[in-house]
């Protein structure tokens, strides 16, 4: 079994194990926003390691789209490497949890739609994207 690593990121870290810990049913929003939050267990593109991140919950009927701002930064944050190379992922939606499997969205038509849908659910992702010039990553997480 591989190891898990922990975020570097302190209050990332922290969500994570109140999530996990509570078996769902606390730390399952966004720090001050109050927005709900999934957990995307994936594995390591370089480590093979597991690494847990937290994510907006956005819902697209038994689907869920991840959308890889970092807050508009100006590179892509690690877990998108990772589902680029390890699609397999494990995800926790309250006391929910389930293998699913993660496939990044290259049509434009469903991009954009996945994009308003994400947007309505989260809408700092509009601000973020104008903040880099790459182009924010969009994946879709089905059944497995």
């Amino acid at each position: 079994m591989p190891e898990y690593i922990p975020s570097p990121v302190e209050w990332v870290r922290n969500q994570v194990e109140l999530y996990e810990r509570s078996g769902g049913t606390e730390g399952t929003t966004l720090r001050e926003t109050g927005l709900p939050v999934i957990i995307v267990t994936n594995t390591g593109n370089k480590t093979g390691a597991i690494r847990k991140t937290p994510l907006m919950r956005v819902k697209d009927g038994d689907s869920y789209v991840l959308v890889g701002s970092q807050g508009g930064a100006p590179k892509n944050p690690v877990w998108v490497y990772n589902l680029r190379t390890n699609p397999d992922v494990e995800l926790r939606d309250g006391t929910e949890v389930r293998p699913m499997r993660v496939r990044e969205v290259t049509d434009e038509t469903e991009r954009a739609r996945l994009w308003e849908l994400s947007v309505a659910a989260f809408p700092p992702y509009a601000d973020y994207q104008t903040r880099t010039t790459r182009r924010i990553p969009v994946f879709v997480a089905e059944p497995a």
